[in-house]
């Protein structure tokens, strides 16, 4: 007898005889029935383009990637929630997302949890060691790049010139890499 999907949950768990009520393959039924039961996963969002970093989701960013040295190496992109305690912290971040280096610009987008306020950080990982480098004196070994753009010059930018708000899907946000 074949599983009856199509028909739905309550007629999968009545399939299974009666006489057998705890077998291990009536739970293994009962459970695909509450999986069944469960709303789909969103889809992807339309148009979002090929190569998008990070877990899918059905929300992204475009992201142009100005002044890259060199095609070396990977831009990783940070991406931090509107959160300033977990701004550039250890395990602050949602997730870091690479895409193969582009000498002038790289282009590339991101996936977002939702719409809404986020920040990036960018660097460009030129070794492809998926850390950012810093020198012995623990300044910057490689680009850089924040959301916004703000100046970095006297140290770290503020959380709140960092914060983008992205409203809809699909926008695209330029950062210019800072190379020490």
């Amino acid at each position: 007898m074949a599983l009856p999907f199509s028909a739905g949950p309550a007629l999968l768990i009545d399939w299974m005889p009666d006489q057998m009520p705890f077998s291990p393959l009536r739970r293994f039924a009962a459970a695909m029935a509450c999986a069944l039961a469960l709303p789909a996963a969103p889809a992807l969002a339309d148009g979002a383009p090929a190569g998008c970093t990070g877990p899918v989701s059905p929300h992204w960013i475009n992201v142009v990637v100005e002044n890259v040295r060199n095609d070396q190496g990977q831009i990783a992109i940070t991406l931090y929630a509107d959160d300033s305690s977990k701004f550039l912290v250890k395990h602050g971040s949602l997730y870091v997302g690479r895409t193969k280096a582009v000498a002038g610009t790289t282009n590339t987008c991101i996936y977002l949890p939702k719409t809404g306020v986020w920040v990036l950080a960018l660097y460009h990982d030129e070794n492809a060691n998926q850390k950012f480098d810093l020198t012995s004196f623990k300044m910057p070994a490689e680009g850089y790049g924040f959301s916004n753009n703000p100046p970095t010059l006297l140290g770290l930018p503020t959380f709140s010139s960092v914060r983008l708000n992205v409203t809809r899907d699909g926008l695209t946000s330029h950062i210019k890499m800072k190379y020490p």
